[in-house]
C-alpha cells in the first residue's frame, strides 16, 4: 500500500507514538507485508524468529519490538507492539468509510456495463466496459475490475483477510487495507468470496474462469487462463501461475506456488509448492500416476496378509 504522498520517518513515528532510529526526514512511501515489500516501505516484525528476515528484506523501514543494530541505508521504528501499530497506520491511511448508497458516487462504471438490482459497489471501485454484474454481488471499496468481466449472483469481492494474532484476551485482527484486482475477460461464478490484500492486491489475471462457491484468500495471485472448479479453497499469499487447472474441492495451503499448466485433480490437498506441466492427486499430494500406483498397492494389502496368515 503506497501513501498518497511521501511521509518522513518522524511523521510516521508521531502517528504511532514510537521511537525511531534514522534521520528525521528519512522518506517513507508506503507499508507492506514482507512478501511484497519494496524500497521505501514499512514492514513490521514482532517475533525474534523473523527479525533477520525483516531487517534483510527490501523494506527500508522496519517496525520492530526490540532495539537492534540498524542496517545501513535503513531506518527503525521501535514499538512495544508492532502488530497494533501496523493496524494504526492502516487505519490512518485507509480508514473505513461507510457508503451512502448501493452504488457509491465515487465508483467508476464503464460503458455498456450491466449492474443487476441489489448489487453493492463501494467507494472508489473501478468497473470496466462490457461487464455483467448479477444481483446481490458485493464489491468492497477500491476494487478494480477490468473489461468483459462477468460476476454471478451472491459473490463478494474484497472481504477482510483471515489474519489474526492470538492474544491472551482473544484473537486480534490484522486490518486489511489492500484491494481486489480482476483483469479482463474473467468469469466468476455464484457465491464466490475473494478477500482483499492486507496491504497489497489479491489478483485474478486475464482470461481466468472461476466456478461457483470458490474461496480465494488475501494477497493470492492467480495467473492467466486458469480454470478453478467449484468448492475449491485457496489460502492467502498463494501464487498460481498461468493456465493452471484446479478441479472441485481442491484445498490449497498458504504461501505456496503452483507451477504453470499444472492440473490438480478433485479433492486434492495442495500442502506444498508443485511444479508446472504435471497432473497431481491426493492428500498428501503426489503426481497422479505415482499416487494411483500407491492406492493400487494398498488394495493388495488384505490379500498379502491372508497369504501370510495361511503360511
Amino acid at each position: 500500500m503506497k501513501f498518497p504522498v511521501s511521509y518522513t520517518l518522524k511523521q510516521i513515528a508521531t502517528i504511532i507514538g514510537a521511537e525511531f532510529v534514522g534521520a528525521d526526514d528519512f522518506p517513507v512511501f508506503g507499508m507492506n507485508e514482507i512478501h511484497v515489500v519494496e524500497s521505501g516501505d514499512i514492514v513490521f516484525v514482532d517475533h525474534p524468529k523473523y527479525y533477520d528476515k525483516a531487517l534483510e528484506s527490501k523494506a527500508t523501514i522496519v517496525l520492530i519490538n526490540k532495539k537492534v543494530a540498524c542496517p545501513e541505508g535503513k531506518a527503525l521504528l521501535i514499538s512495544e507492539d508492532p502488530f497494533r501499530d501496523f493496524n494504526t497506520l492502516t487505519n490512518f491511511f485507509k480508514p473505513f468509510k461507510k457508503s451512502e448508497s448501493s452504488i457509491a458516487k465515487s465508483a467508476q462504471i464503464g460503458k455498456n456495463t450491466v449492474i443487476q438490482p441489489n448489487t453493492f459497489i463501494g467507494n472508489n471501485v473501478v468497473v470496466g466496459n462490457n461487464c455483467t454484474i448479477h444481483s446481490n454481488v458485493a464489491i468492497y471499496d477500491y476494487a478494480v475490475i477490468g473489461d468483459n468481466v462477468t460476476i454471478h449472483a451472491g459473490t463478494v469481492l474484497g472481504g477482510d483477510a483471515f489474519y489474526y494474532k492470538n492474544r491472551p484476551e482473544g484473537f486480534d485482527k490484522l486490518i486489511s487495507g489492500g484491494r481486489v484486482v480482476i483483469e479482463d475477460h474473467v468469469d466468476i461464478g455464484a457465491l464466490c468470496t475473494i478477500d482483499k490484500g492486507v496491504t497489497g492486491d489479491t489478483t485474478i489475471k486475464a482470461g481466468t474462469k472461476i466456478d461457483n462457491q470458490v474461496h480465494i484468500g488475501h494477497d493470492t495471485v492467480i495467473g492467466k487462463k486458469c480454470l478453478i472448479a467449484a468448492q475449491t479453497g485457496i489460502a492467502g499469499c498463494v501464487i498460481i501461475e498461468d493456465e493452471v487447472t484446479l478441479w472441485g474441492q481442491v484445498g490449497v495451503t498458504s504461501g505456496i506456488t503452483i507451477g504453470e499448466k499444472a492440473v490438480v485433480l478433485a479433492q486434492t490437498g495442495v500442502s506444498k509448492s508443485i511444479s508446472g506441466g504435471k497432473s497431481y492427486f491426493g492428500s498428501p499430494i503426489e503426481e497422479t500416476r505415482e499416487k494411483l500406483k500407491q492406492l493400487a498397492h494398498i488394495k493388495k494389502i488384505p490379500t498379502i496378509l491372508r497369504k501370510l496368515e495361511n503360511k
